[in-house]
C-alpha cells in the first residue's frame, strides 16, 4: 500500500515536469487553482494534486483533490478512506469500477514512505526524478477525490512491503489517461527497478510533522 508520500516539487517546476511527462506540447497544462506548497508527509484525506484531462480533452488539468476516493454514489464520509485501489480488482469493485472506466488520473510525487519492522523508509527514484502513480478520480459528495492504484510488489522492493504504487513510465502516462486497460500491472519500463529505499526519520509517523528532515539523509 501507499499511505504517505512526499511532493516537494511545486510551482512552475511542477507544471514544467507535468508538461514534459505528457510528451504532448499540443495539449496545454493548466493549474486553475494554483500549485500546492512543498509537503513532506502527505496523508490520506488531505488534499493532493492530480493530473487529469479536461472533459473535452483539450487541455490537461493539475487540480486539488481529496486523497481518498468518494464514489459518485457516496453521500457521507462513513467507512475507511479509499486512498488505495488494488489493481487486481479495480475494474470490477463497485467503489472503483466507474472511475476506472471514465476517471483516470496521474498522481505526481517525489517519493513515498513505507515501514518495515517499525522503521520508516523513504522510497524515491535513484536519479532524483519524479514519480507518476496511476490513479482514479470521482466526484461523490460534489467533491473531487482520488485514489492511488497499487500492485503486488516486485524486486527490488519486495522486501519492504508486499504492495507498491503502480508507477507509470513516460510513454504509459498518455495511454493511462486515455483509458488503456492493459496498464494495471508493472512492467520493466515502469521505473520500479530505478527506485531506492533509505531510512527516514521516525517522526514521519506523526502526520502533524511536515518538514524536509523527515526524509532522513535524502533531504531535498
Amino acid at each position: 500500500m501507499c499511505g504517505r508520500f512526499v511532493l516537494f516539487t511545486t510551482g512552475e517546476s511542477l507544471l514544467d515536469a507535468t508538461t514534459a511527462m505528457l510528451h504532448d506540447a499540443t495539449v496545454p497544462v493548466r493549474a486553475p487553482h494554483g500549485t500546492p506548497p512543498p509537503r513532506y508527509n502527505i496523508a490520506p484525506t488531505t488534499v493532493i494534486p492530480i493530473v487529469r484531462r479536461s472533459p473535452d480533452a483539450s487541455e490537461t488539468l493539475l487540480e486539488p483533490a481529496r486523497w481518498g476516493l468518494l464514489p459518485h454514489w457516496k453521500t457521507d464520509l462513513s467507512g475507511p478512506p479509499l486512498f488505495n485501489a488494488r489493481a487486481e480488482t479495480v475494474a470490477t469493485k463497485p467503489s472503483f469500477r466507474t472511475a476506472y472506466r471514465r476517471g483516470r488520473c496521474v498522481i505526481p510525487l517525489d517519493g513515498y514512505y513505507e515501514w518495515h519492522n517499525k522503521q520508516p523508509y523513504f522510497v524515491r527514484p535513484a536519479d532524483s526524478g519524479m514519480l507518476w502513480a496511476a490513479g482514479l478520480w470521482d466526484t461523490g459528495m460534489n467533491q473531487l477525490s482520488a485514489t492511488m492504484i497499487t500492485t503486488e510488489a516486485v524486486e527490488p522492493l519486495a522486501w519492504l512491503h508486499h504492495r507498491l504504487p503502480r508507477f507509470l513510465s513516460p510513454h504509459e502516462i498518455p495511454r493511462w489517461l486515455a483509458g488503456d486497460e492493459d496498464l494495471l500491472h508493472p512492467t520493466e519500463e515502469s521505473l520500479v527497478a530505478g527506485l531506492v529505499a533509505t531510512p527516514a526519520d521516525s517522526a514521519v509517523g506523526n502526520v502533524r510533522n511536515d518538514y524536509p528532515e523527515l526524509l532522513g539523509d535524502q533531504v531535498s
